[in-house]
């Protein structure tokens, strides 16, 4: 994936005059990839897509990639802080924010958004899976028993399987449930 940065890089490179050939071997990748930045150019110059997205949306309103913008911005600042967010949370912040910037733009006049298009916005597991695959995120999106696993517990759990494992022809891959017995 190529992120929107880059993307602007090599539009900006090729209207100083950087040929489309100089442009595949300086960055490694087809010339066909490159055509479609080229000719997406003012689509992706329009886009203020935050650090890190790497996807284009169509459809999207400037609301909508606001909102993205400074979730992002949330869910980097809770993952350097060492915090863990759950699909849920993110989800609730999303909308929460969609609203706010919602509210802000129907202060200021509104201008140039429909009022459907102000109110549309659900954060479905649809939206968040897109999300994730735009902004690259992977490993922060945590739900269920993985978000509020008790670490401390599992490590214990594996010194104690280790220890009925010794003296015993079983591997540790083959006796998932020996200690269920």
């Amino acid at each position: 994936m190529i992120t929107m940065e880059t993307k602007l890089e090599i539009i900006k490179k090729y209207e100083e005059g950087m040929r489309i050939v100089t442009l595949t071997n300086t960055y490694g990748r087809n010339q066909s990839t490159m055509d479609t930045i080229i000719k997406n150019k003012e689509a992706i110059k329009a886009s203020k897509s935050s650090k890190g997205m790497t996807v284009l949306a169509s459809g999207r309103t400037s609301i909508n990639d606001e909102m993205e913008r400074l979730l992002l911005l949330l869910i980097k600042e809770k993952e350097i802080a060492g915090d863990t967010l759950t699909q849920s949370v993110i989800s609730h912040k999303a909308s929460a924010i969609f609203a706010d910037l919602v509210e802000a733009q129907r202060d200021g006049g509104g201008e140039g958004m429909s009022q459907q298009a102000l109110q549309e916005f659900k954060s479905s597991q649809g939206w968040l899976d897109r999300f994730r695959k735009r902004t690259g995120i992977h490993s922060v999106v945590r739900h269920g028993e993985a978000a509020s696993s008790d670490k401390k517990a599992a490590e214990e759990f594996l010194k104690k399987k280790s220890s009925c494992l010794q003296g015993t022809k079983y591997h540790e891959g083959e006796a998932l449930g020996i200690l269920e017995v």
